[in-house]
């Protein structure tokens, strides 16, 4: 019997790494070439209603981020489990469910904000951001994934609703986070100087008129066009 033995070269796949190329897209692409609302023209209800004010904005940024990144997790998670007759059912109810969490927590600790958000927040149960990203994401790729592509395409929808509201609100009020930014500028140029605000920003008009320019911008920046 011969002692010598083949010797079989195993070659091992290589571990995606954990912030690889791929998934850093899943986190960029969102921001700007595949913005949510100004490509995708989804979510625009709550960018239109909330906007009036920076802060109920950014609660609402946190609620969708919060509930678009477990649903995504939860989901994927779940994946081979879902019969895909009832595939929407499931995806509803885990939506559902957590948005529920949310509008309690609100509801507990922050009852003003609560009281001014807790329509809009209910609405994310039927946001198309959520359910587009269960639908043609998580219900075919791995958790961790699903958590990356969850999380840029919320925060792709938060950073344009929170720009919204930033002029909304400076141009409206004269104040960011209710800080009086038009009156301290006003001062600095003596008491016959005065910053006038528009107030058109605080209707549904002066959100459209944002929203419609920040969409310009992005759009002419991407090349994106409609077909």
């Amino acid at each position: 019997m011969s002692t010598e033995t083949a010797e079989k070269a195993i070659k091992v796949k290589d571990s995606e790494a954990f912030l690889s190329k791929r998934r850093k897209k899943l986190i960029t692409d969102p921001l700007v070439d595949d913005n949510p609302i100004t490509i995708q023209v989804l979510g625009i209800c709550s960018a239109l209603a909330v906007t009036t004010q920076m802060q109920p904005t950014l609660v609402m940024a946190l609620s969708v981020i919060f509930v678009v990144v477990m649903s995504n997790l939860t989901i994927s998670l779940l994946r081979n489990k879902i019969p895909g007759r009832v595939r929407i059912i499931v995806q509803l109810a885990v939506v559902a469910t957590l948005v529920t969490l949310v509008n309690e927590v609100l509801k507990a600790f922050a009852y003003d904000m609560y009281k001014e958000l807790s329509v809009f927040v209910g609405l994310i149960i039927t946001n198309c951001i959520v359910m587009g990203r269960l639908e043609a994401f998580a219900l075919g790729n791995k958790p961790y994934d699903s958590i990356l592509d969850g999380f840029g395409s919320a925060l792709g929808y938060s950073w344009i609703i929170l720009t919204v509201a930033f002029f909304r609100e400076l141009w409206g009020s004269g104040a960011v986070f209710g800080v009086p930014v038009f009156d301290y500028v006003s001062g600095l140029f003596g008491e016959d100087f005065q910053l006038a605000t528009n107030g058109l920003m605080v209707s549904p008009v002066g959100a459209f008129i944002i929203l419609g320019l920040l969409i310009w911008v992005q759009r002419s920046k991407t090349g994106y066009v409609e077909h």
